[in-house]
């Protein structure tokens, strides 16, 4: 038979207001430390000591012995609280132990008036008047003290109280000074620290609306639910529910996150705080929870007073991180501005490829190997972290998150207070109207209790903006200035620069417009904006001058991969063409997406990988079997694309995965149904396999782009001189050179001409023999490829042409 469930212990302290009493006393009282037993005693003896010295000071020539011989008659009502005292520890002790004598006490003696006093009174009441009855003893102990030394009544002592404590003031000021002059020290010093970094806007201050917020309307119409429930608060929480209080915006630089926190504060009226992200980064530790604490205030007295406010952390992975290792995912670079870290010198392999594969092709160079197709239009949002320390500082992320969820205390000190004295409970603290906005474009080195619902409620992304985005961004600028574009050339602008944001269009507007102005012009044209989206793209060229021979080679290379991109590849446009160094590639041919697309094929995987060898495939065909070690980005960017068409994602010839069948060991994927041999490691048997099949694709792909080259030969030929006469092509000349018609900036035409045509076979024939014999081109590059140059009419032909009224 079981034996019953012995009861279990009553709770310790005390009950909250309003909650029921404590089960009753267990047998016997609860045992007490000894500190406890002795301190009322120490107490009095204390007090009875003073007497003794205050005797004797008043009698130099009185002895130790006399004088408290003098005090055991004259003090003798300490000795008997003492006694009283010493009583009463005896009776705890007795209770300690013996269970029937504790009962009597508590039951028989003091029931009675404990059961009224708990019917009457909470404990949390009987504990604040407890307390006050200590102090006023304490109190009433001091003004007798102090009354048998200055010979007077206790009541008198008390206003005499003071006269003692400046007798001892000397040595007290000279304590206190240096106790103060150290403390103000420290107190000045974090009071200076914990100032800055945090700026305030009040309504009139912020003039930003929505409608200056372009390219994100489908945030923006988000971001307005949250506006609605900062003004009209009952809407939600009469019916059960609460107002979401924090946003984060996370995506790229420049894409108008800013931007947008600022339209929130404008259209509500509410004060808008900006705390910069560096308000939080101190050398002194504390200095960090002092600010947030500080910022905190500020925002709750901004909160009563307007109704709400609005404080926006912007770049909050610099607080909000507990050291994680922020991995930029797919889409943090933009174009030709993002390079891999690997590639340098020669051709740039990696213009050519749309974003998403460049991007791809660095995460393999560094060592990671995405299992699946990765999208340069929605990064990987990635919760992970590595011990380390925390952002702003130790304890700074954590006082942080205390104020986004922490109990927020009673205001005013007589609410907190006085009230409490008085057995009353504090009145509520009032509902704080604060949203909190923060803006990062490192999501994933953000803590996640940080990001948690009640903290951060909605996590919004601001990517790049679509084509109409951009269309709407780059029409807002260009309002602003005088321009000559119409509505096609602006719809053309923004399809090649696919991964624009609001910041680089206003910068690229802007750059155009400083290029008209230094041409003596007012108004922007189409050639300053191409001129200036080539200078944000390339970067001014290096001041160096090829030899005439490797002036040719370099344009053949190029040539070759624009030839390709532009026979094979539907799903990219060439963007521009160019034999200008850079700081780390010879030449480059650049291409972009002509529409917004979010997944990739087998067929633009190969396009891709074909256009990468067209240059291996170009010099050899061109240059009688040579190459340059320039293929080499080339070779690079081929060899890992084809290894993840083949490892990954099944656009080989099998279907398994490579990466799980070596971490399985299952065998070679399209190796045969037998393992290893013996003494061979199944790790290399995956590797020859898939080598082979790498090697077997790749050899089929590089006959295929002989094949395309062969077949044009003259339109190669044709773009490798236009590159030599003009040095940088848009993708518009490029075609104009294939098509045989006028383009932005070169006349097309002349290549549709046999004669011509026959003239460039010749000059590479020279070219390719100074090649051999490392001697000079004996023959001049011919002339061709101009637009005419129209002469501004002067002012006397101007005057000559303008009809004169009859006087």
């Amino acid at each position: 038979m079981t034996a019953p469930a012995a009861p279990s212990p009553a709770p310790e302290g005390l009950t909250p207001p309003d909650e029921p009493p404590h089960a009753p006393p267990g047998p016997t009282r609860k045992k007490i430390g000894i500190w406890d037993r002795l301190r009322l005693l120490l107490l009095f003896v204390l007090a009875w000591l003073i007497i003794v010295w205050a005797s004797m000071a008043d009698n130099p020539l009185l002895p130790f012995g006399d004088a408290a011989l003098i005090q055991l008659v004259d003090s003798q009502w300490l000795l008997w609280l003492a006694g009283a005292e010493f009583l009463r520890q005896i009776h705890f002790f007795i209770s300690e132990r013996w269970s029937a004598y504790h009962l009597f006490w508590t039951q028989r003696v003091f029931g009675g008036t404990e059961r009224a006093l708990r019917r009457r009174l909470s404990d949390w009441t009987r504990f604040r008047l407890g307390r006050l009855i200590k102090i006023v003893a304490l109190v009433v102990l001091f003004a007798l003290v102090a009354a048998q030394i200055l010979q007077t009544s206790p009541i008198l002592a008390l206003f005499q109280a003071p006269a003692l404590l400046y007798g001892a003031l000397p040595l007290i000021l000279q304590l206190l000074f240096a106790f103060f002059f150290i403390a103000f020290q420290f107190i000045g010093l974090f009071w200076l620290l914990s100032r800055g970094g945090v700026d305030t806007y009040y309504p009139d201050d912020i003039t930003t609306r929505f409608k200056d917020v372009w390219g994100q309307d489908h945030v923006v119409e988000r971001v307005k639910e949250s506006i609605v429930f900062l003004e009209n608060p009952d809407e939600i929480e009469k019916k059960g529910g609460y107002v979401p209080s924090g946003l984060l915006l996370w995506g790229p630089p420049g894409t108008g996150k800013t931007l947008m926190a600022e339209a929130v504060a404008g259209e509500t009226g509410k004060p808008y705080v900006f705390v910069d992200p560096g308000a939080f980064t101190n050398m002194f530790m504390g200095v960090g929870i002092l600010k947030v604490k500080s910022l905190f205030r500020k925002l709750r007295k901004l909160a009563l007073r307007y109704g709400g406010v609005i404080v926006f952390f912007d770049e909050a992975d610099a607080l909000g991180n507990r050291g994680a290792l922020a991995q930029v995912g797919p889409g943090g670079g933009r174009g030709l501005g993002h390079r891999p870290p690997f590639q340098s010198g020669g051709c740039h392999g990696f213009s050519y490829l749309s974003d998403d594969t460049r991007w791809l092709l660095a995460k393999e160079a560094l060592g990671t190997a995405p299992a699946e197709p990765l999208d340069t239009r929605r990064s990987r949002f990635v919760m992970g972290g590595m011990a380390g320390g925390g952002g702003g500082g130790m304890g700074t992320l954590q006082a942080l998150l205390t104020e986004l969820s922490g109990l927020k205390k009673p205001r005013g000190l007589i609410n907190r207070v006085g009230r409490r004295i008085l057995g009353m409970r504090p009145k509520p603290p009032p509902k704080y109207r604060i949203l909190v906005m923060m803006a990062t474009n490192m999501p994933e080195a953000l803590d996640e209790a940080l990001l948690r619902p009640g903290r951060i409620d909605r996590i919004y992304r601001v990517g790049y903006p679509s084509k109409a985005g951009r269309v709407r961004t780059y029409q807002g600028y260009l309002d602003k200035v005088a321009h000559e574009l119409d509505d096609e050339q602006i719809d053309k602008l923004a399809t090649i620069t696919p991964y624009a944001t609001g910041a680089t269009i206003k910068d690229l507007v802007n750059e155009a417009l400083i290029i008209a102005i230094r041409d003596g012009r007012e108004i922007i044209t189409w050639k300053d904006v191409m001129r200036a989206k080539q200078l944000k793209d390339l970067g001014p060229p290096e001041d160096v001058e090829y030899i005439e021979r490797e002036r040719h080679a370099v344009a053949v290379h190029e040539a070759c991969h624009a030839v390709v991109a532009f026979r094979t590849r539907r799903h990219m446009e060439i963007d521009l063409a160019t034999i200008e160094k850079g700081s780390d590639y010879l030449g480059m041919v650049a291409s972009i997406p002509p529409e917004d697309q979010f997944t990739r094929w087998r067929s633009e995987f190969e396009s891709d990988i074909l256009v990468s060898l067209a240059s291996l495939a170009g010099e050899r065909m061109f240059f009688d079997g040579d190459s340059s070690s320039g293929v080499s980005g080339d070779l690079e960017s081929a060899t890992a694309v084809a290894s993840f068409m083949e490892g990954y994602w099944g656009m080989g010839a099998t279907v398994s995965s490579y990466s799980t069948a070596r971490r399985l060991e299952v065998g070679s994927p399209g190796g045969g149904r037998g393992g290893p041999a013996t003494g061979e490691s199944t790790e290399a048997v995956l590797r020859k396999a898939l080598a082979d099949r790498i090697e077997d694709q790749l050899a089929d792909l590089l006959a295929k782009a002989e094949a395309i080259l062969h077949d044009n030969r003259a339109g190669v030929l044709a773009v490798a001189h236009a590159l030599e006469t003009h040095k940088t092509l848009s993708g518009d000349d490029v075609e104009a050179v294939l098509d045989g018609r006028i383009g932005i900036t070169v006349d097309g035409t002349v290549y549709a001409d046999a004669e011509f045509a026959a003239k460039l076979e010749e000059y590479h024939a020279a070219a390719a023999g100074a090649h051999r014999s490392h001697t000079t081109v004996k023959l001049a590059l011919p002339a061709g490829g101009h637009l005419p140059v129209l002469r501004e009419p002067t002012g006397s032909e101007t005057a000559a042409a303008t009809p004169h009224e009859p006087p």
